[in-house]
């Protein structure tokens, strides 16, 4: 990194964008970058401004945090990524450490924390494979436990944001009816009556 840490700031809610911008402007050496609502809109300002450091936030209007986690990563390399959430026990977290994001830090903590965070993430060499293996197993376990396989889990994420079979079955490459067919295997493992309550079972079993 340079010795003027610029950030990329990735989150839908305006309090939260004016809260860190007024932060960095306080602190010598960092500098908000630019700024970005949506997953999409994360990816190409990170191409555009070539950022130190993204704060990511979790819970994206258009994406889940792990994809924009895994393009940012891809696009971006030499970036380092922090999960900013005010949930650091959602399954999401383990998702996205797990897809290249390198810290996780939550919305709550202090600025003193945050600006840490900024300025050391890229220091602990290991911290990565060390968290993305941790995290790895934290999920299989969370899977196992609500007895869903890994595509079982995946479609039901991607219920939880929203998406409908057709799209569904276009970001995980599979025909709409296996998605059904997916998505009632799904409702029947988490016993659940219709896709709402199968997304508020998932919840429950911190599986979002």
């Amino acid at each position: 990194m340079s010795n003027r840490t610029r950030i990329l700031v990735v989150d839908d809610h305006p309090i939260v964008l004016d809260g860190v911008s007024a932060l960095a402007s306080q602190v010598p050496g960092i500098e908000v970058a630019g700024y970005a609502r949506t997953g999409r809109d994360a990816i190409t300002q990170a191409i555009a401004l070539q950022p130190d450091v993204i704060l990511l936030d979790l819970r994206l209007p258009d994406m889940l945090g792990s994809e924009v986690a895994r393009a940012l990563r891809s696009k971006i390399p030499s970036a380092w990524i922090i999960v900013f959430t005010a949930f650091p026990n959602h399954a999401g977290v383990d998702a996205a450490l797990a897809a290249g994001a390198d810290e996780v830090i939550v919305k709550d903590a202090s600025r003193t924390d945050l600006i840490e965070a900024i300025r050391h993430v890229s220091q602990d060499t290991h911290r990565r494979a060390e968290a993305v293996v941790h995290f790895q197993h934290e999920r299989q376990a969370k899977q196992a436990r609500s007895g869903l396989t890994r595509r079982e889990y995946d479609v039901v994420r991607r219920l939880a944001i929203g998406e409908t079979n057709a799209e569904i079955a276009s970001a995980l490459k599979l025909s709409p009816n296996t998605v059904k067919t997916y998505v009632q295997i799904a409702l029947q493992k988490l016993g659940a009556r219709n896709r709402v309550e199968a997304i508020s079972r998932a919840a429950e079993l911190g599986l979002l």
